[in-house]
C-alpha cells in the first residue's frame, strides 16, 4: 500500500489498481484489545475486531491459546461473543486467576499473515478477606493506662485501607504497614494505633473497616471493650432529712452506681461499723446496703457514714450524714402567787427539762390564751435545750375561779405537757343602775321624784354614795341588802335647776374601783328663735341649692319642716345641739335641685312644739336663672291633610328672657321668607300653607338666651291618598298550588281593612280574602285550579280622595293536557307516495310546551326531508303539525305518537295515519233546548275520513209518512238548530257523517234522540179574546170555492203522475244498464284523483230524487235563494238536484264569531228534503268538480275548542218545513 502510494495514478490506471489489491488485501485489526480492571465475581469483556479475515481468529492467556471456537471448551466462564469479524473475549465471574494479559491472534492464511494484537493486561480486584485484631481482650483494661490496637485487613487485591474506630468515632494517628498474604497478588494490610482507656470506653465497641476497589461498602470487625474503672460517690435514700424522732426505726438505704466491678458498701456510726453487707444489680450497675436503727435522745447530733470502694479505687469514697433527734422535756414545773385584784398584774413561771427541739410554752386561763410572756432557753443533756416562760396578766372579774394552765408543746415530736392552777380575782361591782322617771316623761317644777340606786354583784359586796352635779348628797337614806343586791333611795323636790341634772350613784369595795349609774330629769320650754341662711346668692337651673333653718333652745325638742309652694319636704337635721336651760337646739338642712318651676317661689321653715302645741314660722324668696325651657303642653306631633294649611306653636320660657329661635326641617334651616308657604310669626310659631308629602318630617327649634341654647321637635304627619302596586306581576303558580298575589300601598295613613281584591274574570271563583300587613295586602289563594287563572285587581283606600287600584294577573302552570276527541285520534291520507299528510297534536299548559314526535315508538328525526314540524303557540295553547311528505302505504301506515311535556310534566296521544275512507260516526247526539217550533240539538264529531265532513240530521214524527232530512251549515259545526216544527209533537231525531267517499253510520250506534216540543203559547188570541174576527179571514163560500178546485187539480196531477212514473220506470231500465258501464270507468279514474274527488253515496252531489220525493216536497214561498230551490236539469229526462253542501252563498261572519271562519259562510239557510216511504236506493252518478271544502282543522277551530271538545255554538241556520203555506207548489213530470 505505501508503494502504491507513491505512485502518480492515471485514471485509465486505477480500475486495475483496485482489482490488484482486491485479490490481495491482509487481514488486519479494526479494534484491539486493551487493559481493563474489574472486580472479582464481574464479567469482562475484551474487544478484538478483525477486518478481512483470512486465517483462524482466537485468543491467548500469557501465551496459552484458548481455542478457535466461540463457545472455548475447556474454560466455561470464556467466551466469544460479537458478529461477523468481531471476537470479543467475554469472561464471566473473573477471579483471580483471570488477573493475566490477554492477546488476539489471527493465523496465517494462503493470502495472508498471521497478526497478534497489543498484549492487554486484565486486572481483577479482589476485596479484603473479614479483618482482625491481634491483642489480648480477655484481660480487662484499667482505665487511664494506654493500650496498643493492632488490626489486620488480609488477602486484599489491591492492598485493602484500614480505618479504626472507637463508637463511632474515627481514631486518628494509626500507622501502616503491608505483608504478602495467603496466595500469589494478594496482600495483608496492618494498622496500629495507641489509646488510653477511659472509663467511658467499658462497653463500647472497637471497630475495624477495611476497604479497596473491589467493594462497594467495608469489611467490619468489631470488638467490645472491658475497662475496669472505680465506682461512683455513694449516696443515703430513706433520710430525706436530717431530723427524726426518739423511738422511730430508721431505715436506710446506701447506693453506689457504677464502677467494674461493682463497688462493696459498709455503714459505720461515730466510727463504729454498723453493716457490711450488700447486694449487687448488674442491669442497674449499682450496688446497696439496707440500714435498721432504733433512734434513741443518745443519737442526737450522731455522724452516720457509708463507704464504697472495689478493685481499682485509690481510697474508698465515703457519704456522712450528721441526724437530729427530737425528743420531749421529762419534766414541767408551775410557780408564782395565783390570787389578784381585779385589774392586777399577774407574774408566773413554767419551766420545761431539756428537749430537742426546744418546747414552745403556751399559757390558757379558761379557753382564752395569754400571750404576754417572756422566754428564757438553756443547754440541757442529749445536746437538747431548758425552757422557761415568764407570764404577766391583768386580772378582771370574770376570770375569778377560772384554770391557769401551762402547755409545753414540741414541734419536732408533735407531742405537749400541761401543768394547771385555779385563780382567784377580786373585783368590783358588777352593775348599778337607778329607777327613776324617764327621762322622756316631762315633770314639772315643784313636783316630788323618787331615785332608787340599785348595785348588783363585786368581790365583795359594795357601798352606794349619791351625787349632784359631782356634788355628794347628804340626805339620802341608809342602803339596804337582799342577798347580792344593794340599795339607797334619795327623795327629790324639782326646782327648774333640776333640769338636766346629773344625779351619780357611785359604788366601791375590796377591789378598790368605783363604779356609777346617772339619771336626769325633763323641764319643758318653747324654741326662742328662727332663722333661714342660704349657701348661694345666684342659682341656676340643675343647681343644688343648700337652705339651713336654725331653731333656738327648747325642751322639748322641736320638729322642723320644709314647705315649697304646694310641696312639702323633709330636711336633713343634725344632731341636736345643748342650749340654754338644758335645752336644745335644731339646725336643718334643705337640698333643692332648681327647675325652672322654682322660679319666684317661697322657701317656708317651721320649727313646732307638739307639747306646747305652738310653733315658729320663716321664708327665704327664690330667683333661678334658666335658659329656654319648652312647655310640657308644647305639640310634638301634628297631623294634616295635603294641600291644607296647619300651624306649628311654639310654647317657650326662659330666665332672663328668650333672645332668637330657628327652626330646621329635616337638619335643613328654614329662612324666613325663603319659601313662600311657611311664615314665622313674632311668637316665633311657624305656618305651612298648602301643605306637601314633601313637608312630613321632623321638625326641630332650637331658642337661645343668655343662660344656654335649647330645641325641641315636632313631627309633621301629612295624610294623602294612596297609590298601589303589584309586588310581582305576573303571579305564577302551579296546579293545586298555593298563589300569594301582593300589592303594596303608598299611603299615609296606613289603616286596617283598606284593602280590597276583585276577580276580573267572568265567572265566580273561589278567591278568598286579603290579609293586610302594614302597607302591604295579601290575597292567598289554595288549592288553586284552572279557572283561577286571570286578573285580580287590588284597590287601597284610606278614607283621602279616591282609592287606587292595580291589576294583576296569575298565571297557573299545570301540565300539558293534549286534545283526544276521536278527531284527533286518526288521520287519513292515500298511501301512494304523491300526497302529504298533517298530523295535528294540540296541548293546553303553563308554562311553555314542548312536542316531541315518535313513530311506532322510535323518536322521529326531523332532520329527514320527509318530516316537517311546526308548533304554533295562540296563549296557553300550543299545537304541533308534523307532515309526512309523499305518505306510503308500507312506511307510514302506523301509529305516531305526539308527547307534549313541560317543567311540570308531560302527556301523549297516539294517532293513527290510515287510508283515506268515509267518516266515523258522530257521538254524544243530545238535546241542548227545545220550543214549540225548534230544537237545538249537539254531537261530537268522529274521525272525517281524512276528508271534509259534514253533517245531516234526520227526523220523523207520528203523522210524518218518510224521514226528514236537514244538512247541517256551515258543515263543520256541532250544534245545530231544527226549525219549523209542531208544537207538542214528538220527533225521532237521528244525525250522520258525510265525506267525498261515503257516509258514516248514524251517531251512538244509530240511537235515536226523542224529544217533544213544548206547547205554543198563542198571545195574540189572549189579548184579542175568543170572539174577535183576525181582519184577513175569508169569508166562508170563498173557502168553500178554493177548496173545491183545490181537490180537482189534486185529482188530475194524480193521475199525471201515475202514468209518468209508469213511463219513467220503463226508462230507468234502460239507462240503468249504460249507467252502470260508465260508473265502472270513472271509479278507476276517481282512485287517483285528490281525496275530496271520490264517488258519492246516495246524499253527494248531483244524488238522483227519488220521484215520491219530488211529489211530497214542499217549498216555501219565498225567493230561490231563501227557499234553496232545488235546480233541476234534464239528463237523458233523468232528474237531478244539487245539495246544499255544495252551495255556499257569500256571507259575512256572525257577529259574535271571534276569529271568523274564512270562506265558509255563517247565516245560511239549511237544506231540507223528505225521504220518501219506499226507501227505495238511489241511483249513483258522478259528482261535478264542485270547489273542495275548506280544511277541516283550520287555525279558528283549534283555537275555538271547549274543554268538552266542542266547536262555540254559531249563529244556528234555520230551517223552515211550511206546513200552512198558502201557495201550494204541485210538480210531476
Amino acid at each position: 500500500m505505501e508503494f502504491a502510494s507513491a505512485w502518480i495514478l492515471s485514471p485509465w490506471t486505477l480500475p486495475f489498481l483496485c482489482f490488484f489489491w482486491g485479490t490481495h488485501a491482509q487481514q488486519a485489526f479494526r479494534t484491539e484489545p486493551r487493559n481493563l480492571t474489574v472486580r472479582m465475581g464481574a464479567t469482562a469483556v475484551l474487544k478484538c475486531e478483525v477486518l478481512r479475515v483470512l486465517g483462524i481468529v482466537q485468543w491467548a492467556k500469557e501465551g496459552l491459546l484458548l481455542g478457535p471456537q466461540r463457545s472455548l471448551p475447556g474454560f466455561p466462564r470464556y467466551s466469544m461473543i460479537g458478529k461477523r469479524g468481531q471476537y470479543n473475549l467475554k469472561i464471566e465471574h473473573a477471579q483471580l486467576d483471570d488477573d493475566a494479559f490477554f492477546e488476539c491472534q489471527a493465523g496465517q492464511a494462503e493470502r495472508s499473515d498471521a497478526i497478534v494484537s497489543k498484549p492487554a493486561f486484565l486486572t481483577v480486584q479482589i476485596p479484603p478477606s473479614k479483618p482482625y485484631f491481634i491483642m489480648d481482650m480477655t484481660t480487662p483494661w484499667v482505665a487511664g493506662k494506654k493500650y496498643t490496637i493492632e488490626c489486620v485487613a488480609p488477602d486484599a487485591k489491591p492492598e485493602a485501607d484500614i480505618t479504626l474506630y472507637k463508637d463511632g468515632v474515627d481514631l486518628t494517628g494509626a500507622t501502616f504497614f503491608t505483608t504478602s498474604g495467603s496466595k500469589d497478588k494478594l496482600l495483608n494490610t496492618h494498622a496500629e494505633v495507641t489509646v488510653t482507656a477511659l472509663r467511658s470506653d467499658n462497653g463500647r465497641e472497637l471497630a475495624c473497616h477495611a476497604n479497596n476497589e473491589a467493594v462497594s461498602q467495608p469489611v467490619v470487625t468489631t470488638i467490645t471493650m472491658n475497662v475496669y474503672y472505680p465506682p461512683e460517690p455513694p449516696y443515703i435514700i430513706g433520710l430525706d432529712k436530717d431530723e427524726v424522732k426518739a423511738g422511730s426505726l430508721l431505715v436506710l438505704e446506701c447506693v453506689s452506681y457504677g464502677g467494674n466491678p461493682l463497688a462493696t458498701l459498709e455503714w459505720t456510726k461515730g466510727g463504729t461499723v454498723l453493716s457490711r453487707t450488700w447486694g449487687e444489680e448488674v442491669v442497674g450497675q449499682k450496688s446497696k446496703n439496707i440500714l435498721k436503727l432504733q433512734i434513741t435522745p443518745a443519737d442526737n447530733q450522731a455522724e452516720l457514714s457509708c463507704e464504697s470502694a472495689n478493685i481499682v479505687s485509690l481510697s474508698p469514697l465515703s457519704i456522712t450524714r450528721k441526724i437530729t433527734v427530737f425528743f420531749d422535756p421529762a419534766k414541767l414545773t408551775l410557780s408564782g402567787s395565783l390570787e389578784a385584784i381585779e385589774g392586777q398584774e399577774l407574774t408566773l413561771s413554767c419551766h420545761a427539762s431539756s428537749s430537742n427541739p426546744p418546747v414552745h410554752i403556751r399559757w390558757w386561763l379558761g379557753y382564752k390564751e395569754l400571750n404576754n410572756t417572756s422566754v428564757t432557753r438553756e443547754e440541757g443533756e442529749n445536746e437538747g435545750m431548758t425552757t422557761t416562760s415568764n407570764v404577766t396578766h391583768r386580772v378582771s372579774r370574770e376570770e375569778n375561779g377560772l384554770k391557769l394552765t401551762c402547755e409545753a408543746f414540741n414541734n419536732g415530736t408533735h407531742f405537749s405537757k400541761i401543768k394547771a392552777a385555779k385563780l382567784t380575782v377580786y373585783y368590783p361591782p358588777q352593775k348599778v343602775y337607778i329607777d327613776s322617771p324617764p327621762e322622756d316623761v316631762p315633770l314639772r317644777s315643784g313636783t316630788r321624784a323618787l331615785l332608787v340606786c340599785h348595785s348588783t354583784g363585786g368581790n365583795p359586796l359594795a357601798k352606794l354614795t349619791w351625787f349632784k352635779n359631782e356634788k355628794e348628797v347628804s340626805h339620802a337614806e341608809p342602803q339596804t341588802y337582799s342577798q347580792m343586791v344593794v340599795t339607797r333611795v334619795l327623795s327629790l323636790l324639782l326646782t327648774p335647776s333640776d333640769n338636766q341634772a346629773d344625779y351619780r350613784c357611785d359604788a366601791t369595795n375590796e377591789a378598790k374601783k368605783t363604779i356609777s349609774a346617772h339619771a336626769k330629769l325633763l323641764v319643758q320650754f318653747t324654741a326662742v328663735s328662727m332663722n333661714i341662711r342660704a349657701k348661694q346668692e345666684v342659682v341656676y337651673r340643675g343647681q343644688e341649692v343648700e337652705l339651713e333653718c336654725v331653731s333656738g333652745s327648747s325642751n322639748p325638742k322641736s320638729d322642723i319642716s320644709w314647705k315649697v309652694g304646694s310641696m312639702s319636704y323633709q330636711g336633713v337635721e343634725e344632731a341636736p345641739k345643748k342650749a340654754q336651760f338644758g335645752g336644745v337646739s335644731v339646725l336643718s338642712r334643705l337640698y333643692l335641685n332648681l327647675t325652672s318651676q322654682h322660679h319666684n317661689q317661697k322657701v317656708i321653715c317651721q320649727a313646732y312644739s307638739p307639747v306646747l302645741e305652738e310653733g315658729a314660722n320663716t321664708f327665704y324668696h327664690l330667683s333661678v336663672l334658666y335658659p329656654p325651657e319648652f312647655s310640657p303642653e308644647q305639640v310634638t306631633e301634628l297631623q294634616v291633610v295635603e294641600d291644607d294649611v296647619v300651624t306649628i306653636p311654639l310654647m317657650v320660657s326662659a330666665n332672663p328672657e328668650v333672645a332668637s329661635c330657628i327652626w330646621l326641617h329635616n337638619r335643613q334651616t328654614l329662612v324666613k321668607g325663603e319659601d313662600l308657604r311657611r311664615h314665622l310669626s313674632d311668637d316665633h310659631s311657624l305656618e305651612i300653607r298648602n301643605v306637601t308629602r314633601k313637608d312630613i318630617g321632623v321638625y326641630t327649634i332650637k331658642c337661645e338666651n343668655d343662660e344656654g341654647v335649647n330645641q325641641t321637635t315636632v313631627v309633621l304627619d301629612v295624610h294623602y291618598a294612596p297609590s298601589v302596586k303589584a309586588e310581582k306581576d305576573p303571579v305564577p303558580v302551579n296546579l293545586g298550588g298555593t298563589a300569594d298575589l301582593i300589592c303594596v300601598a303608598d299611603a299615609n295613613p296606613i289603616i286596617s281593612g283598606m284593602f280590597s281584591w276583585k276577580w276580573l274574570g267572568e265567572e265566580e271563583v273561589e278567591m278568598g280574602e286579603g290579609i293586610q300587613e302594614d302597607e302591604s295586602s295579601f290575597l292567598t289563594i289554595h288549592n288553586v285550579t284552572r279557572s283561577h287563572a286571570g286578573s285580580y285587581q287590588c284597590t287601597a283606600s284610606n278614607g283621602i280622595a279616591l282609592p287606587a287600584s292595580v291589576e294583576m294577573q296569575l298565571v297557573v302552570q299545570f301540565t300539558p293536557e293534549l286534545r283526544k276527541g276521536p278527531q284527533w285520534k286518526k288521520v287519513a291520507s292515500r298511501g301512494d307516495g304523491t300526497t302529504t299528510a298533517e298530523l295535528v297534536c294540540q296541548a293546553e299548559g303553563i308554562p311553555l310546551v314542548e312536542f316531541t314526535w315518535e313513530k311506532k315508538g322510535m323518536l322521529i328525526d326531523l332532520a329527514n326531508p320527509r318530516y316537517e314540524e311546526r308548533t304554533v303557540r295562540q296563549g296557553s295553547f300550543y299545537t304541533s303539525t308534523l307532515r309526512v311528505v309523499n305518505v306510503s302505504t308500507t312506511l307510514d301506515y302506523a301509529v305516531f305518537s305526539c308527547t307534549a311535556r313541560n317543567s311540570l310534566g308531560e302527556d301523549k296521544l297516539d294517532i293513527q295515519l290510515v287510508s283515506t275512507n268515509h267518516p266515523d260516526p258522530p257521538s254524544s247526539f243530545g238535546l241542548v233546548s227545545v220550543t214549540h217550533d225548534s230544537v237545538t240539538l249537539e254531537w261530537i264529531p268522529g274521525f272525517n275520513g281524512g276528508l271534509q265532513q259534514r253533517f245531516r240530521i234526520r227526523y220523523i214524527w207520528d203523522q210524518s209518512i218518510s224521514f226528514m232530512y236537514v244538512d247541517v251549515f256551515p258543515p263543520d259545526t256541532t250544534t245545530f238548530t231544527v226549525t219549523g216544527l209542531q208544537p207538542k209533537t214528538t220527533y225521532n231525531f237521528s244525525v250522520n257523517a258525510l265525506n267525498a267517499i261515503g257516509e258514516s253510520g248514524y251517531a251512538d250506534n244509530s240511537a235515536v234522540l226523542t224529544i217533544t216540543t213544548e206547547v205554543k203559547i198563542d198571545l195574540e188570541d189572549d189579548l184579542l179574546g175568543d170572539n174577535t174576527q183576525a181582519p184577513s179571514d175569508l169569508p166562508i163560500h170563498l173557502t168553500v170555492a178554493f177548496t173545491v178546485v183545490f181537490g180537482v187539480l189534486l185529482v188530475l196531477n194524480s193521475l199525471g203522475c201515475f202514468f209518468g212514473r209508469k213511463w219513467k220506470n220503463r226508462r230507468d231500465k234502460t239507462m240503468a244498464k249504460r249507467d252502470s258501464a260508465v260508473n265502472g270507468q270513472k271509479s278507476e279514474e276517481d282512485v287517483s284523483s285528490q281525496s275530496t274527488v271520490s264517488n258519492s253515496n246516495k246524499y253527494e252531489s248531483r244524488e238522483k230524487i227519488n220521484t215520491g220525493a219530488q211529489r211530497t216536497l214542499l217549498i216555501d214561498t219565498g225567493s230561490e235563494t231563501e227557499s234553496n230551490v232545488y235546480e233541476s236539469y234534464t239528463a237523458e229526462d233523468s232528474h237531478y238536484y244539487y245539495p246544499t253542501g255544495d252551495y255556499k252563498p257569500s256571507l259575512g261572519p256572525h257577529p259574535e264569531e271571534r276569529h271568523g271562519l274564512g270562506s265558509i259562510p255563517v247565516n245560511f239557510e239549511s237544506h231540507l228534503y223528505e225521504d220518501v216511504g219506499d226507501g227505495r236506493v238511489y241511483q249513483k252518478t258522478l259528482a261535478p268538480s264542485l270547489p273542495p271544502y275548506p280544511p277541516l282543522f283550520s287555525d279558528h277551530r283549534l283555537t275555538q275548542q271547549a274543554e268538552d271538545w266542542r266547536s262555540p255554538t254559531y249563529l244556528q241556520s234555520r230551517v223552515m218545513v211550511t206546513t200552512h203555506s198558502p201557495t201550494l207548489l204541485l210538480a210531476c213530470r
